[in-house]
């Protein structure tokens, strides 16, 4: 009686989606059944997570089983849409690169891959991006008959040309041949069957001394594998004796004395083995039974294994026994024993699986990088780098399946080798305009006038710093050689060299003094900072024209290097420092306005509607710091309050913002408070089923995307707008 009337309460929870009374009987049902058709009805994410944990260590596990796998199920569905949206998005954006593409050779073949794949999944892809998909195929394939129409035109024309030449040269072959032909046809004829005849001859003897030399020679390889203990060999090519024998010519009389000789002789052979064999299989049994749980690593139990399994196989060659019973026995405990290696092979094939997926991956990127370096002005730096790491990167992801390990590797070689070849022109360029620049330094020492030697000595140190990379292992060897050179020009004379000295130990001072203002810089705070920042650009811009002495240089540049980032960390903090300050500047007129709203909605008298208006006018007038955005919704706020267009229902201005909390609570994975946890639930399973039934992905809004929504929002009762806004800001500080 109590069941029944426990399954009428459940059914009544389950049609009115009563998901607290559904979750309470999977928990405190009287039976299994219950509590089971409980668990089977449950499908929201959120109450799934908390009745796992609960359901994990209690008394009907079958229980916990339904509800993870509901937990999985809905996991795999998202998934599943995820990763079919990432394909459809993946396959269009691979056909819209490749009909922008020159025609070359592999062009169709590349198309009609890419089609192929898109057809598999345009059924599940949105109106929109198949229209957009189509349009790129119809440009692709225009390219395609473009192009074979003017290769048609071109074959046309050459083979018309071509017929005319040829029906001009067989007209006059004709002509000449028609007279020979009918002379020679029938000397011609009768030589052919006199030769015909004579080859069928010679064709006959031959296959008969063929026969009888191949009969001959596998006798003596017969009799050669008995003298060696081969008994199957020998078994296997008596057998061929016998075939070939029916149809055999004359044999020597001695053949058949030889063939009786290697029949009694194999049946000795193999008599003898068999009694040799007998207890070996048995000892091979054994063994193999001692394998099952060996305390040994897999490879090494594999290895053994196999080395039995090649024993057995060895062993029964030839004896003409079939060991049945050991062979099943032999069978089962090696497949028991293997079980372990099995085990760890298929890990062993995941990763390599895992790691041939990561090296396509690595392609990928690679050929998108190359595409992108592929232009008049590559970053070389970045070229390099990309050739080091990824050398790296693909090492790392080994080892992969021998099957297709060749082909990514010729694939990534390929990428780099053209890269890394890219990479040694430039080098090469490079090394050969600073070693330019080194002999035009030499030639100064020959120049009469020192002051003129100088100054084009400046100028080339000036060019060498906007030369660009060169390999590391010179980069400091040409340096040396074309310092060497300067050197020289400046030692000319005294005077020069001691006036540039001083123009060093200037530059020393100059730089000293950009480190100790960007240091200072740095200190500053709020306002001063960020009106500071204009300066950043012209002390950088300083310190780099300047030409520093060798031996302060580097402690020069390590301070600077250090005093930049200490800028770049202080203006990062103080705008973050200063959009917060926007945002709740923002918040705040938001407030003045909504306050504005509620008294017009609620009818209060024109002058306090007129002071709260120009209260919030105010605000919004002197709002400094707040995002543009920001600005342009509060103004538009204001003008709807002022034109009675504003929403006047506050309850459902509530409930917007409550929802609002909710995104963000889930964004930054705050708690949500007991009292919303059902709309919580309510707006997960509304998102989830909204991307299942579309297709498409649900990507959460930005927190600041949110907070214009929040701005945007009309009148609530102040109390209510007060805690709702703190609830908000505490998962925006959260971030």
């Amino acid at each position: 009686m109590r069941t029944r009337e426990e399954e009428a309460s459940l059914s009544q929870a389950i049609a009115a989606g009563d998901t607290a009374a559904i979750g309470k009987w999977v928990l405190e049902g009287s039976s299994t059944r219950i509590r089971q058709l409980a668990a089977r009805s449950v499908t929201d994410p959120d109450q799934l997570r908390e009745l796992i944990p609960a359901t994990r260590h209690g008394k009907d596990k079958n229980v916990h089983r339904i509800l993870t796998a509901r937990r999985d199920d809905l996991l795999a569905e998202i998934r599943s849409t995820q990763q079919l949206q990432a394909d459809l998005d993946e396959a269009a954006a691979a056909i819209a690169r490749h009909c922008g593409r020159p025609y070359d050779a592999s062009f169709p073949t590349t198309l009609a891959q890419l089609e192929a794949r898109w057809r598999a999944l345009e059924p599940q892809a949105k109106p929109d991006l198949r229209n957009e998909v189509t349009q790129h195929l119809q440009r692709a394939h225009e390219v395609v008959v473009q192009h074979r129409q003017a290769l048609e035109a071109e074959a046309a024309r050459q083979r018309a040309a071509a017929v005319a030449a040829a029906e001009a040269q067989r007209q006059r072959e004709i002509e000449a041949q028609a007279a020979a032909a009918a002379a020679t046809e029938q000397a011609q004829r009768s030589d052919a069957e006199r030769e015909a005849l004579r080859e069928a001859e010679q064709a006959q003897r031959a296959a008969d001394e063929a026969r009888t030399h191949e009969i001959l020679g596998l006798l003596r390889q017969a009799r050669a594998a008995l003298d060696h203990g081969g008994t199957a060999r020998a078994a296997r090519l008596r057998a061929s004796i016998a075939e070939k024998l029916p149809e055999a010519p004359a044999l020597p009389a001695w053949f058949a004395r030889q063939l009786q000789q290697v029949d009694s002789q194999l049946a000795e052979l193999q008599d003898w083995k068999t009694f040799r064999v007998v207890p070996k299989r048995a000892e091979l049994v054994q063994q193999m039974q001692s394998l099952v749980g060996a305390d040994l690593s897999p490879e090494e139990l594999a290895q053994q294994i196999r080395r039995l399994r090649d024993e057995w196989r060895t062993l029964n060659r030839g004896t003409g026994e079939d060991p049945a019973d050991e062979l099943q026995q032999f069978q089962q405990a090696a497949d028991r024993a293997y079980e372990p290696c099995r085990e760890h092979f298929a890990r062993q094939a995941e990763l390599r699986k895992e790691n041939q997926e990561r090296r396509e991956a690595l392609i990928e990127r690679l050929t998108t990088f190359a595409a992108e370096q592929a232009g008049e002005h590559p970053n070389w730096r970045a070229i390099n780098q990309a050739i080091v790491e990824s050398r790296r990167e693909w090492r790392h992801y080994a080892p992969v399946d021998q099957a297709i390990v060749k082909p990514l590797q010729a694939r990534f070689h390929a990428l780099v080798d053209e890269l890394q070849a890219r990479l040694d022109a430039e080098y090469a360029r490079n090394v050969q305009t600073r070693r330019d620049l080194i002999a035009r330094t030499a030639e100064l020492l020959n120049l009469e006038d020192t002051r003129k030697a100088i100054d084009e000595t400046r100028n080339l140190q000036r060019t060498w710093k906007s030369v660009g990379i060169v390999p590391r292992n010179l980069d400091n060897a040409l340096w040396d050689e074309f310092r060497q050179q300067c050197d020289a020009v400046f030692q000319r004379s005294s005077q020069e060299a001691a006036a540039y000295a001083v123009t060093l130990e200037t530059n020393q001072a100059l730089a000293t003094g950009v480190c100790e203002e960007l240091e200072r810089i740095a200190g500053l705070t709020d306002e001063s900072l960020l009106s500071a920042v204009p300066q950043l650009d012209e002390l950088c811009a300083k310190f780099e024209s300047l030409d520093l002495p060798r031996a302060s240089a580097r402690a020069l540049q390590q301070r600077f290097s250090h005093a930049t980032d200490l800028c770049a960390e202080a203006v990062h903090r103080t705008r973050g420092t200063a959009a917060r300050r926007g945002w709740t500047d923002g918040f705040a007129v938001a407030a003045r306005i909504r306050e504005y709203a509620l008294a017009a909605v609620r009818g209060r008298s024109p002058t306090e509607c007129e002071a709260l208006r120009e209260s919030a006018t105010s605000a919004v007038a002197n709002l400094a710091h707040a995002p543009k955005a920001v600005r342009s919704i509060l103004e538009q706020r204001l003008a709807a309050v002022a034109a009675g267009t504003v929403n006047p229902d506050v309850a459902a201005n509530e409930a917007a913002l409550r929802l609002l909390c909710i995104r963000a609570e889930l964004i930054s994975g705050a708690p949500t408070p007991p009292e919303d946890l059902e709309l919580r639930r309510e707006y997960q399973m509304r998102r989830l089923v909204e991307s299942m039934g579309h297709g498409e992905r649900v990507t959460p809004a930005a927190l600041d995307d949110l907070a214009l929504e929040w701005i945007a929002i009309g009148p609530v009762e102040p109390a209510v707008h007060d805690a709702l806004l703190a609830r908000f800001e505490r998962c925006r500080t959260a971030r």
